[in-house]
């Protein structure tokens, strides 16, 4: 490809799309449909006829690394640009946008990173890749201690740069933490000789520090002009947009933009590691392994224990073991762009559908949780196959697109209560046509004639 314009426009729409969606899920889990989405479109484009396993250990590496920011809070920093105290206070919107620009960085130059490491051809063990997350977590409580602490509270103490803006009820920050920890990752990267890990990295920064506030500028922007908007011919239609959702959109579809031109810029540097479909892990150990860490995730996400919330529910925590374990094994790859994504999108649906609907029937539960993870499961053995069989990269890339940009979007479609265009619009309509389009020109990519180049040589 001689033009970067392509890559932009199909990362942008798997980005818009992830990021979207993500809106109704949150956290950790949710970022993570956009990082498979857009290491997906990656695959597709750049990886040509490169080995499978490595590009789909490098497709799992992305989506979980994007998960790694979801533990950081960003709803009051928002208010700063948009709610009515504070209209028309240019200082608190310059402040509150440097936030946004400030956890967009950490948080998809995390993803970035992980993608990276994966599409770049270096060579990591499961000790080295332990050792490493290990380090990233002392970072990380470091940074928190440096920037983010003091937190009391009921003393009124507070960190010295704190960006949330509600003093009365504030919110712990860890973006200091995570600031320092992805500081190190990139350090690493650059004295392990991963260059394509260390160079998406900062573009993914610079993504998410576009994405994040300039998405935010449609919501103030509504929030500062509501009544002058009401007045105009386009006041109706503002009523049925949900600007939430619409920054959202905006933030994922510039950071895929944005990470799709590092890897056109890096395009050379493309060479996921010829990994061979043997597992140093046995397939008892890669079963407990798996056991273990949806056991973990379900309680985390699902049920109050304070403990197992703190602790697994931090991003850094939550892919220690998935991606140790990824690392030398044929299997898991396949596992964490099917089950273990799909697990706590599909819980959460159904979670909402009870607190909308009330009491769930037997069908609800096949529909929203046990038929989604029985394909998930399903998918996760079939592309392992497809790997044990020779599959190429843009193959693996465009089997997982189709499967991720189909599963979310569904999904999606219920927790937003199906809303089709020929019903009375509600705010959650122009979002689902959006997320069309977006569908369609995704799965196009998926089943459209082959893009990359040949198989490089490691």
């Amino acid at each position: 490809m001689k033009t970067p314009l392509l890559p932009m426009l199909l990362g942008a729409l798997a980005g818009g799309m992830g990021w979207g969606i993500r809106g109704q899920y949150g956290h950790e889990t949710g970022a993570m449909m956009a990082g498979l989405l857009v290491s997906s479109v990656a695959a597709v484009l750049f990886c040509g006829r490169a080995s499978g396993l490595g590009t789909l250990r490098a497709i799992a590496w992305g989506t979980l690394g994007i998960g790694i920011g979801g533990s950081m809070t960003y709803g009051q920093i928002i208010g700063w640009t948009q709610m009515p105290a504070h209209i028309g206070n240019w200082g608190a919107w310059v402040w509150g946008m440097l936030g946004l620009a400030v956890i967009g960085a950490i948080w998809i130059g995390f993803g970035g990173a992980f993608l990276g490491m994966g599409l770049g051809g270096r060579r990591y063990t499961a000790p080295e890749m332990l050792v490493l997350m290990a380090c990233l977590l002392g970072l990380y409580h470091l940074g928190v201690w440096l920037f983010n602490q003091p937190f009391d509270p009921k003393s009124q103490q507070l960190p010295w740069v704190y960006f949330s803006n509600r003093l009365d009820k504030p919110r712990f920050e860890c973006w200091g933490g995570l600031g320092l920890a992805l500081a190190g990752l990139l350090i690493y990267l650059a004295g392990k000789n991963d260059t394509l890990g260390w160079k998406l990295g900062l573009f993914g920064v610079l993504g998410g520090a576009l994405g994040f506030p300039g998405g935010q500028c449609w919501q103030s922007w509504h929030a500062w002009n509501r009544e002058w908007i009401a007045g105009t011919s386009f006041g109706p239609w503002a009523k049925l947009i949900n600007w939430w959702n619409l920054m959202e959109i905006t933030f994922g579809m510039v950071m895929g933009a944005t990470l799709l031109f590092g890897l056109w810029w890096n395009r050379a540097r493309v060479q996921p590691a010829d990994l061979e479909c043997e597992s140093f892990q046995g397939k008892f150990t890669d079963g407990w392994l798996l056991f273990a860490h949806l056991t973990l995730l379900t309680l985390s996400e699902f049920l109050e224990v304070p403990l197992l919330n703190t602790w697994y529910g931090l991003g850094l925590v939550m892919v220690v073991l998935p991606l140790v374990a990824s690392v030398e094994s044929c299997r898991w790859p396949g596992w964490i762009v099917g089950p273990v994504v799909v697990l706590p999108i599909a819980g959460k649906t159904l979670r909402y559908m009870a607190e909308k609907h009330g009491e769930l029937s037997a069908v609800d539960w096949l529909v929203y949780l046990a038929a989604p993870m029985v394909v998930a499961f399903w998918f996760a053995c079939r592309l392992n196959r497809k790997i044990w069989l020779g599959c190429e990269g843009a193959t693996v890339g465009r089997t997982v697109l189709l499967f991720g940009v189909w599963m979310f979007f569904l999904l999606n479609f219920a927790f937003f209560d199906y809303p089709w265009p020929w019903q009375p619009w509600t705010g959650r309509t122009p979002s689902a046509l959006v997320y069309v389009v977006c569908l369609a020109g995704l799965s196009w990519l998926a089943v459209s004639q082959p893009f990359g180049g040949e198989r490089k040589p490691n």
